[in-house]
């Protein structure tokens, strides 16, 4: 098991280290790939495609990964590595399952397989300049993973035969098993004549008899290590020789503060003894040390990463600090929380000058862990924004480059497309987070997403409030925010709550404080559902004193899309209606005004712009000085993003007249487009920027909403607009 001491101690030197400010340089990402753009001539551009597993050529220009959905290989020209061009694409005779380079050749595994019993597969070899396969070998079975050795002497190939998940709950033995495959390169080709095949059976203590090869990396001296995830064990084979010179079990991990529960609420105060790591991908970090990012099947899955000996020592646990990491980043997938976590399955080592990096790709919190090699612990040194379920990445130091392939498509639910992301090491400071979290009081994460509403603090400078949505329903949270550092910090979460519990049939949307110490919140309802629309109080400590639900006359107009901003003028509460109800004209929502001293309702008229695809609504309303900030924007991601604006409206504009009767119309005025802010981070345009506040000092602040990482990159856009 992994020496607690030896890691208490080399957290001691890390520490010290970044006191010192010895390390500037930083990984920021410089561009975005989508991979529809590589869609061929004839195919709908509503087709699914991926990008998987990656590579790139030997100058460092081209890079190409495997294409599952497509049946193909995707080539993308890197030649200026902040725009990349689509290079095109080669379709197969079956599904690619991984992609390498050797010399001018593409060599990919490709799956045919019709059946679990029946597994079959070659090994192609393709010309990278005219994109022709100019040799094929059988594989007799199902790849997975290829890897070529540093002198292009060998092709590793793991032949996984996987088993079928849904017969008798994925268990195993479900023969075939499965073997690795070694062959000879003469200039990139594969020799298939003389192609040597490494037994696996009877080397683990789970399934014996079923191995299932799942990953290879070749290190210096053309040792191939091998990871059988279902089995959880390590195998480390001799290429020269085809023999296996060592094996050994990947062991266990305890885990502390991590969550265990799908349930709506990010609580890390659990813990979870004997967790196998199941490793899905091992890189090696030189001749003797390699690292397993322990991804999990059904039986185990660590959360974080492992660094071995060759010999079957553990040099390097990282428990639960990855996924730390990844909570307080705001990238924590809580919908997995009763699995597997974040889910670490790809990696990628680069040297750079003479700083060695481990990249630890998280698949369900779409994000990137950064490790500078010491020898002992790797030191930590940032988390870098990716898309979509990242399944790979490569390196390229000749370049100071990096690059990660993120599988997921969300085509059909008009949801983001599948990219490759760019990332460069220079002397820049890290743009990414630009907001994140501490612990709490006991140690814990602070855990946080889906930040909608925000307000200032009416006299500190850079003290902010936010809450989340409805995707954490059972925690519901007010964030209190030091927007003095940068990162900006999370310090706090506080707890909603009503009779002593966390209060339930909220959707959060908008904060402002009261004056006296407390908060409005506003609370995005939907009558079928039993959720309310309504305006809630709460004092300093988040409890509910006070509930004002909307009146007849603007519920009879009701749509599902209500309150999704507040702000307090005076003694009136304005509430910005996210879309127009029943009764509004075209283009138009309404400000709904709550007079605190009379109790009165009223409201005005808003003029959106027009929609050009989807539709069009409001995010937030902020008063300061003289005006009222509005957020308008449109449902589009991308490309389709258009409009994500901040306008003003003079507050004497807003005279509510009664509901259920004609309702003036305001002026409103642009003050900033934020679609440069959303490309600021070079990835692509995200749906909501939800949030916008003023502080003390009269500084504006805006923020996204990363949607709970469900179905989202987990990517918080938090920046300062400046001076208003």
């Amino acid at each position: 098991m992994f020496d607690r001491t030896f890691r208490r101690s080399a957290l001691a030197v890390m520490v010290a280290a970044v006191a010192t400010g010895a390390q500037a340089d930083a990984f920021n990402r410089i561009a975005s790939f989508s991979t529809a753009k590589n869609l061929p001539a004839g195919v709908e551009r509503q087709q699914e495609t991926s990008a998987e597993i990656i590579a790139v050529s030997e100058d460092g220009k081209t890079l190409v990964y495997s294409d599952s959905p497509l049946e193909g290989l995707g080539f993308v020209d890197i030649s200026d590595a902040d725009a990349p061009k689509p290079a095109g694409h080669l379709k197969l005779e079956g599904e690619p399952t991984s992609v390498a380079i050797a010399d001018d050749y593409v060599l990919t595994g490709v799956n045919t397989s019709t059946s679990y019993v029946t597994p079959t597969g070659f090994l192609a070899a393709i010309d990278l300049d005219d994109k022709e396969i100019e040799k094929r070998c059988d594989l007799g079975g199902q790849p997975d993973s290829i890897a070529v050795s540093k002198d292009g002497k060998y092709v590793a190939v793991a032949i996984e035969n996987e088993r079928d998940e849904d017969l008798n709950e994925g268990e195993l033995p479900q023969l075939p098993a499965g073997f690795l495959l070694i062959a000879p390169l003469e200039d990139g080709k594969p020799d298939c004549d003389d192609m040597r095949r490494v037994e696996m059976t009877g080397l683990a203590e789970i399934g014996a008899d079923d191995p299932e090869p799942e990953f290879v990396d070749f290190n210096d001296n053309n040792e191939i290590v091998v990871t059988l995830q279902e089995n959880n064990h390590l195998v480390v084979v001799d290429a020269k020789t085809a023999k296996v010179i060592n094996h050994f079990s990947a062991g266990s991990v305890d885990l502390k503060n991590v969550d265990l529960k799908k349930d709506r609420t990010l609580t890390f105060n659990k813990t979870q003894e004997n967790r196998l790591r199941e490793p899905d991908s091992v890189k090696w970090l030189d001749n003797d040390r390699f690292v397993t990012a322990n991804e999990g099947d059904f039986n185990g899955g660590a959360r974080g990463f492992t660094i071995f000996h060759k010999d079957g020592r553990v040099l390097y646990e990282s428990a639960e600090a990855f996924e730390h990491q990844i909570i307080m980043a705001g990238h924590y997938p809580e919908k997995r929380s009763g699995k597997k976590g974040n889910e670490p399955e790809g990696l990628a080592i680069g040297t750079f000058g003479k700083d060695t990096y481990i990249f630890v790709l998280s698949e369900r919190g779409g994000a990137i862990g950064v490790y500078r090699d010491t020898g002992a612990a790797p030191e930590f040194v940032q988390l870098l924004p990716s898309g979509i379920a990242p399944e790979s990445a490569v390196t390229i130091p000749s370049r100071n480059l990096l690059v990660s392939a993120n599988e997921k498509d969300l085509i059909e639910d008009k949801g983001p497309r599948s990219h490759v992301m760019v990332y460069k090491l220079d002397d820049d400071a890290a743009a990414y987070p630009q907001i994140k979290s501490g612990r709490n009081d006991v140690g814990e994460p602070i855990g946080w997403g889906a930040l909608s509403g925000m307000t200032a603090d009416a006299k500190k400078p850079g003290l902010l409030y936010a809450v989340n949505d409805s995707f954490y329903s059972k925690q519901p949270s007010i964030f209190t925010i030091d927007a003095n550092q940068t990162p900006a910090k999370i310090v706090k979460a506080t707890p909603v709550t009503r009779d002593g519990k966390a209060a339930e049939k909220l959707d959060l949307e908008g904060i402002t404080q009261d004056g006296k110490g407390g908060f409005w919140l506003a609370s995005e309802g939907k009558t079928k559902k039993k959720v309310p629309h309504a305006i809630y109080h709460v004092n300093a400590n988040g409890v509910i004193d006070r509930t004002l639900n909307f009146p007849d006359a603007l519920l009879k107009h009701e749509k599902r899309f209500g309150a999704e901003g507040i702000t307090l003028i005076g003694d009136s509460l304005w509430i910005a209606i996210q879309r127009q109800w029943k009764d509004d004209p075209e283009n138009t929502v309404k400000l709904v005004s709550y007079n605190l001293k009379t109790n009165t309702w009223g409201a005005v008229r808003y003029p959106t712009e027009a929609a050009t695809k989807g539709w069009v609504g409001l995010s937030e309303i902020t008063a300061y000085d003289d005006e009222v900030y509005i957020i308008e924007r449109d449902n589009q991601i991308g490309e389709d993003a258009k409009i994500k604006r901040l306008y003003k409206v003079e507050q004497s504009e807003l005279k509510p007249a009664p509901l259920g009767g004609e309702l003036p119309v305001v002026k409103k005025e642009l003050v900033r487009d934020f679609i440069p802010d959303l490309k600021a981070l070079n990835g692509y345009v995200t749906d909501k920027i939800e949030g916008f506040t003023v502080d003390a000092s009269g500084k504006g602040y805006a923020v996204t909403d990363n949607d709970g990482v469900d179905d989202s990159s987990g990517e918080t856009n938090f920046f300062s607009v400046g001076k208003m």
